[in-house]
Protein backbone atom coordinates (compact mmCIF):
# COMPACT_ATOMS: atom_id res chain seq x y z
CA UNK A 1 0.00 0.00 0.00
CA UNK A 2 3.09 2.27 0.81
CA UNK A 3 4.44 1.84 -2.75
CA UNK A 4 1.07 2.47 -4.15
CA UNK A 5 0.53 5.74 -2.01
CA UNK A 6 4.13 6.48 -2.84
CA UNK A 7 4.22 6.25 -6.75
CA UNK A 8 3.51 9.80 -8.71
CA UNK A 9 0.80 7.62 -11.19
CA UNK A 10 2.24 9.88 -14.24
CA UNK A 11 0.29 8.35 -16.53
CA UNK A 12 -3.72 8.69 -15.53
CA UNK A 13 -6.29 6.51 -13.67
CA UNK A 14 -5.69 4.09 -16.48
CA UNK A 15 -2.17 3.54 -15.16
CA UNK A 16 -3.49 2.84 -11.47
CA UNK A 17 -6.38 0.70 -12.88
CA UNK A 18 -4.15 -2.02 -14.77
CA UNK A 19 -1.83 -2.25 -11.53
CA UNK A 20 -4.95 -2.95 -9.67
CA UNK A 21 -6.41 -5.46 -12.06
CA UNK A 22 -2.84 -7.19 -12.90
CA UNK A 23 -2.47 -7.12 -8.98
CA UNK A 24 -5.82 -8.70 -8.55
CA UNK A 25 -5.13 -11.56 -10.77
CA UNK A 26 -1.82 -12.29 -9.60
CA UNK A 27 -2.06 -12.15 -6.10
CA UNK A 28 -2.52 -15.68 -4.30
CA UNK A 29 -5.34 -15.49 -1.37
CA UNK A 30 -7.51 -12.98 -0.13
CA UNK A 31 -4.65 -10.29 0.18
CA UNK A 32 -4.06 -8.23 -2.78
CA UNK A 33 -0.29 -8.11 -3.66
CA UNK A 34 1.22 -5.68 -5.97
CA UNK A 35 4.74 -6.94 -7.00
CA UNK A 36 7.14 -4.76 -6.31
CA UNK A 37 8.58 -5.02 -10.50
CA UNK A 38 5.53 -3.68 -11.16
CA UNK A 39 6.64 -0.29 -10.14
CA UNK A 40 9.89 -0.44 -9.74
CA UNK A 41 10.45 -1.14 -13.48
CA UNK A 42 8.51 1.94 -14.73
CA UNK A 43 10.09 4.33 -11.87
CA UNK A 44 13.27 4.16 -14.06
CA UNK A 45 11.93 5.04 -17.31
CA UNK A 46 8.88 7.61 -18.23
CA UNK A 47 5.97 5.26 -19.67
CA UNK A 48 4.59 6.22 -23.07
CA UNK A 49 1.64 8.63 -23.71
CA UNK A 50 -1.36 7.11 -24.75
CA UNK A 51 -3.07 9.16 -26.76
CA UNK A 52 -2.49 12.70 -28.32
CA UNK A 53 -3.76 15.04 -25.55
CA UNK A 54 -1.57 12.80 -22.99
CA UNK A 55 1.16 13.81 -25.07
CA UNK A 56 0.24 17.22 -25.13
CA UNK A 57 -0.10 16.99 -21.08
CA UNK A 58 3.32 16.15 -20.88
CA UNK A 59 4.69 18.22 -22.98
CA UNK A 60 3.64 21.32 -21.36
CA UNK A 61 4.15 20.15 -17.97
CA UNK A 62 7.77 18.95 -18.39
CA UNK A 63 8.16 22.77 -20.24
CA UNK A 64 6.48 24.39 -17.59
CA UNK A 65 8.79 22.82 -14.77
CA UNK A 66 11.89 23.34 -16.71
CA UNK A 67 11.04 26.85 -16.91
CA UNK A 68 9.71 27.07 -13.16
CA UNK A 69 6.06 27.44 -14.04
CA UNK A 70 6.47 30.62 -15.64
CA UNK A 71 4.02 31.13 -18.45
CA UNK A 72 4.33 34.03 -19.95
CA UNK A 73 7.94 36.53 -20.63
CA UNK A 74 11.28 35.65 -22.40
CA UNK A 75 11.96 32.52 -20.84
CA UNK A 76 8.10 31.04 -19.96
CA UNK A 77 6.67 28.12 -20.85
CA UNK A 78 4.29 29.84 -23.77
CA UNK A 79 8.02 31.19 -25.37
CA UNK A 80 9.76 27.79 -24.94
CA UNK A 81 6.70 26.29 -26.68
CA UNK A 82 6.20 28.85 -29.80
CA UNK A 83 2.68 30.25 -28.30
CA UNK A 84 1.09 33.05 -26.96
CA UNK A 85 0.31 32.94 -23.37
CA UNK A 86 -3.07 33.81 -23.61
CA UNK A 87 -3.24 30.38 -25.55
CA UNK A 88 -0.48 28.67 -23.38
CA UNK A 89 -3.42 29.57 -20.23
CA UNK A 90 -6.28 27.91 -22.48
CA UNK A 91 -4.65 24.84 -23.32
CA UNK A 92 -3.75 24.85 -19.79
CA UNK A 93 -7.54 25.07 -18.92
CA UNK A 94 -8.64 22.19 -21.35
CA UNK A 95 -6.29 19.94 -19.79
CA UNK A 96 -7.13 20.49 -16.52
CA UNK A 97 -3.17 21.40 -16.01
CA UNK A 98 -2.98 23.80 -12.80
CA UNK A 99 0.25 24.96 -11.41
CA UNK A 100 1.04 22.25 -8.59
CA UNK A 101 0.95 23.64 -4.19
CA UNK A 102 4.92 23.73 -3.20
CA UNK A 103 5.97 20.64 -1.99
CA UNK A 104 3.08 18.51 -3.90
CA UNK A 105 3.90 15.93 -6.40
CA UNK A 106 2.05 16.70 -9.91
Amino acid sequence: MDALCRWPWPGNVRELQNVIERAVILSPGPTLRVPPSELESAAGAPRPAVTLEDAEREHILRTLDAAAWVIGGAQGAAERLGLKRTTLVSIMHRLGIVRPKPGAAR
